[in-house]
């Protein structure tokens, strides 16, 4: 057997695999909890648009300095994106708190 010609079917069929794979890719939308009505609303839009190309979104809440203190504000947040955008998206990430953040992250829905 040919060492060179069994060299190059590996690479090939390597090469065939790579094309079939897919990459989840993960996009990321941060908000604030002092954010307006239309400002949220434009991120919500933001949101669906991602969610219906088919990626995952990472929603992040950022607190700075004493705002820490009121993290219902955010969560409160959170809570209302999930309501309006109830039918766009599973749930994968519990909104959970990571030091000054809150983090959750939504997946489209699976057809």
């Amino acid at each position: 057997m040919d060492y060179g010609k069994y060299k190059y079917k590996l690479e090939i069929s390597e090469k065939q695999k790579k094309k079939k794979q897919s990459q989840i890719i993960v996009k990321e939308v941060k908000l604030r909890p002092k954010i307006d009505k239309n400002d949220l609303n434009t991120k919500k839009k933001q949101i669906e648009k991602f969610l219906n190309s088919g990626y995952k979104v990472k929603i992040t809440v950022m607190f700075r300095g004493r705002e820490i203190v009121h993290k219902e504000i955010g969560m409160d947040i959170l809570k209302k994106l999930m309501e309006e955008l109830s039918d766009k998206f599973t749930l994968e990430l519990e909104p959970k708190a990571e030091g000054y953040n809150i983090i959750t992250i939504f997946a489209p829905v699976s057809k």
